[in-house]
């Protein structure tokens, strides 16, 4: 009940830019990678990673 939980999302990739980062986060539920922008310690944008023909990226799970 009380047990460690495993987390949900794990970073997959991260980039460093000058004024932040960007990171891609894969979904350990649903295999969805997900486009993060962080700004200093905060997320300021979130969207499904997609693949050249607009399809989100999705990987095999475990």
């Amino acid at each position: 009940m009380f047990g460690k939980k495993e987390k949900r999302f794990k970073k997959k990739s991260v980039e460093g830019l000058g004024f932040g980062e960007i990171q891609i986060v894969v979904d350990t539920v649903t295999g969805v990678n997900y486009l993060v922008v962080m700004t200093g310690a905060a997320p300021c944008g979130i969207t499904p990673l997609l693949d050249e023909y607009g399809n989100v990226v999705v990987d095999k799970l475990d």
